[in-house]
């Protein structure tokens, strides 16, 4: 495939729709994985040599090759989004993945902590005055769970986007959208805490976490700060950032929140990817039911 394609969409992405650099590794390689099946099997080498059959064959071998479905409805996603760009850029007329189906998916619960845990887990980085990075990590694994934001939304925080009168931070999501999430006053004065010692290390820099450099963080190096945490007060199986982003769902939901409030913190685009986390309140409510209930037995 002619590389100049490839580039556009992924201008488009970066400039138009604001991706991150971590999705448009994850669309690129994609794309490249589904152009290198075509151009082997179907000597394809433009979009608009593409057929529907040549890609649900390439589905069809990705299947085969016992590739977890979410994989391959990512690469479908990957693959529509990539035609629907030529097309409205007049570079094709047909878009081939308009019957593209993507594969059913078997129920998947989101992993969190418990309440305690995430105490334990924020506690266990013990703070010294002249190291930055203890400041850091701690400030940043409990901005995690506090805010709910995704990985990608703490790396770009400054702290301009802080409004400390209101109580609240201002955060950047998917498709450039802004959402407010509210801060209590514990937080604040964390926040305060690590600021100072932020400025002593590193005066003048905008972006809320940097690294130990003074450069702003990076996917792999949250990623890291979290994982060694977890770690310590927990045997959940995944220990990424992602997962303190579903504990602060779960415990809110597990709390009594309203379920539209909680799709708004977390900048959810509708109701139904936040219904997942009314599931674990449920089953809560049906274990307090099979131990209390007198005819539950």
């Amino acid at each position: 495939m002619s590389d100049s394609f490839l580039q556009s969409f992924l201008s488009y992405l970066r400039y138009e729709k604001r991706y991150s650099e971590h999705t448009l590794a994850a669309y690129q390689s994609d794309l490249q994985q589904a152009f290198k099946y075509l151009g082997d099997f179907y000597e394809v080498t433009e979009p608009i040599q593409v057929k529907h059959q040549f890609l649900r064959s390439w589905i069809v071998s990705l299947v085969a090759a016992k590739q977890e479905p979410r994989s391959i409805n990512r690469k479908i996603s990957s693959l529509r989004a990539f035609f629907k760009f030529l097309q409205r850029d007049r570079s094709i007329a047909l878009n081939p993945t308009v019957k593209l189906k993507a594969l059913k998916l078997p129920k998947r619960l989101p992993k969190f902590i418990q309440e305690n845990q995430v105490k334990a887990m924020i506690a266990s980085e013990v703070k010294t005055d002249n190291d930055y990075a203890s400041y850091r990590d701690q400030f940043l694994l409990m901005t995690l769970y506090q805010t709910g934001v995704r990985r990608s939304e703490l790396i770009e925080m400054q702290e301009r986007d802080i409004d400390r009168a209101k109580m609240q931070i201002r955060v950047t999501g998917k498709g450039n959208k802004t959402r407010l999430i509210p801060l209590t006053p514990k937080y604040i004065q964390e926040m305060d805490e690590y600021l100072r010692v932020k400025e002593v290390f590193f005066p003048g820099e905008p972006y809320l976490f940097l690294t130990d450099r003074g450069t702003k963080v990076y996917p792999k190096l949250v990623y890291n700060i979290v994982s060694r945490h977890l770690s310590m007060v927990s045997t959940v199986s995944q220990k990424g950032p992602h997962t303190l982003r579903h504990s602060f769902a779960t415990h809110l939901s597990e709390h009594g929140a309203d379920l539209n409030a909680i799709k708004d913190l977390l900048g959810h685009a509708n109701l139904s990817a936040t219904q997942i986390y009314t599931h674990n309140s449920i089953e809560k409510l049906k274990s307090a039911y099979l131990k209390a209930h007198p005819k539950a037995q």
